[in-house]
């Protein structure tokens, strides 16, 4: 299976597209910047190498995605090394299941899952050693949720044999 670079940056731009909005002062913002003791005053200043360093660990993030959303990838796990030099019945396997829940709508469930039930958790875990509010838990678990449903839904709807496919096909 070859890894679609294409997908994992537009993926990776996701949770930077998601931060302008989401922590935008009329959306989260100022609740969010209340619950870390932030002020504007503090966030002034240069930028540039946090977004560019964000995108690089977002890049991450989207290869890990491909794993859990790409149930193909597990088939290729098992082979253990280059497709190629795998078994006949890999071959078959990939011929008739290749293309199996390849969707935006299939990747974006299974990281909505993972959202729920590993990223809340873990920034829960953190918050209550922080001594956080579950206001500022929930603004951060949400964000992250929404932002790897979305990567997820494009790192396994965008193949490129075959293009973008919302649902998965028939």
């Amino acid at each position: 299976m070859q890894i679609n670079y294409w997908a994992v940056f537009a993926a990776a731009l996701v949770p930077l597209i998601m931060g302008f909005i989401w922590y935008h002062p009329k959306v989260f913002g100022k609740a969010w910047m209340k619950e870390v003791g932030l002020t504007e005053d503090k966030m002034k200043g240069s930028m540039i190498g946090v977004f560019i360093f964000s995108i690089m660990l977002s890049a991450l993030m989207a290869l890990f995605l491909q794993f859990v959303t790409i149930h193909q990838f597990g088939a290729l796990g098992m082979v253990g090394g280059d497709e190629m030099n795998a078994n006949p019945s890999y071959h078959a396997f990939m011929k008739d299941y290749g293309m199996a829940y390849r969707s935006f709508g299939h990747g974006a469930l299974h990281s909505s899952m993972t959202g729920f039930l590993f990223v809340l958790p873990m920034i829960a875990i953190n918050a209550m050693f922080e001594r956080k509010s579950w206001k500022y838990t929930l603004i951060n678990a949400a964000f992250w949720t929404v932002c790897i449903t979305i990567m997820g839904g494009i790192i396994c709807g965008w193949y490129a044999p075959d293009g973008f496919h919302w649902a998965t096909q028939k």
